[in-house]
């Protein structure tokens, strides 16, 4: 279940890539019982099920994912929805872009076959009253600052594994963590499905592309900057021998002290599968950041190899 340490670059955006500009226009459904007989449909023509799990406001890194599952499958589900069960009380569920319209024009281009975009009360209930709970990898770092975080993730995506059924899944690294719970999920439950882990889309400048970044003043995206600064010059380290994991937390959090504007909520060098503290970089390691830019809380990572 390793994942490869990919270059930090590996991914960069261009503005050709958000071009709503389309002949194709995907099929939006609302429905269960709409999406099911579409990927039944598709199912008897033999063709694989890849499945990219969003919550809209789509950017380069949600359609590098769908043209990740266009290539290796044969019919592609996008789902859009903004699932409550992930937001805590003082998180922004209730100002999370909302965007359905531009969304469709930006998958055009990709090739989606679907769009899924159920309704909050057609995903939970009135009287839901089943939620997935995990341990291990879903304990430590977002997980603590985000009490419940992990919880309404690993049931909503269970729902739409249930849901969709698709042979693979498709999600980005700057979601390390979430990726990892995914992953445990699947074998914890014998879940017949591939999850696929995509390089992270960033900027020119190197800022992690993510939905939140609309919120960012021109004053906080130059504070956001740093945040960047410090996972390359982690990756400069250890390429140059460095393999002290503290010596390379220290000389991130340097890099992030050149901020004014930014709030560090955790920065960690840790075991790559178990999010577990090291001393000694000896194999491949995840580099973490989470911090607060204003009131925009940004997350991004890399993953360091000796």
């Amino acid at each position: 279940m390793m994942l490869k340490a990919v270059g930090w670059a590996e991914r960069p955006f261009t503005h050709s890539s958000m071009n709503p500009s389309f002949s194709f226009s995907p099929r939006l459904v609302t429905k269960l019982d709409e999406v099911r007989a579409a990927i039944a449909a598709a199912r008897r023509d033999g063709k694989t099920i890849g499945l990219v799990p969003t919550m809209g406001a789509l950017h380069a890194g949600h359609l590098s994912l769908v043209k990740r599952s266009r290539q290796e499958c044969g019919f592609t589900v996008t789902t859009i929805f903004v699932n409550p069960t992930q937001f805590g009380p003082r998180e922004d569920f209730a100002r999370y872009p909302r965007t359905l319209q531009t969304d469709l024009a930006l998958l055009g281009p990709t090739g989606a076959d679907v769009v899924f975009a159920p309704e909050a009360g057609d995903v939970y209930g009135p009287q839901h009253a089943t939620y997935v709970e995990m341990h291990g990898v879903a304990e430590p770092w977002e997980g603590r600052c985000r009490p419940g975080h992990f919880r309404g993730v690993a049931t909503v995506v269970l729902k739409l594994f249930n849901m969709v059924a698709p042979d693979r899944a498709y999600f980005g690294q700057k979601d390390y963590q979430q990726s990892l719970v995914i992953r445990r999920l699947v074998a914890d439950l014998d879940l017949p499905i591939e999850v696929c882990v995509c390089p992270t889309v960033r900027e020119p400048d190197g800022l992690a592309l993510s939905s939140r970044n609309v919120y960012l003043s021109p004053a906080e995206r130059e504070d956001a900057l740093a945040i960047g600064r410090a996972l390359r010059r982690a990756a400069e380290l250890v390429q140059s021998g460095q393999r002290e994991a503290a010596a390379v937390a220290e000389a991130m959090r340097a890099v992030l002290a050149t901020a004014p504007g930014l709030r560090v909520e955790y920065l960690a060098v840790v075991d790559a599968e178990t999010l577990q503290a090291i001393a000694t970089i000896d194999r491949t390691v995840l580099a973490a950041i989470a911090a607060f830019v204003g009131p925009t809380r940004l997350i991004d990572n890399t993953l360091l190899s000796p």
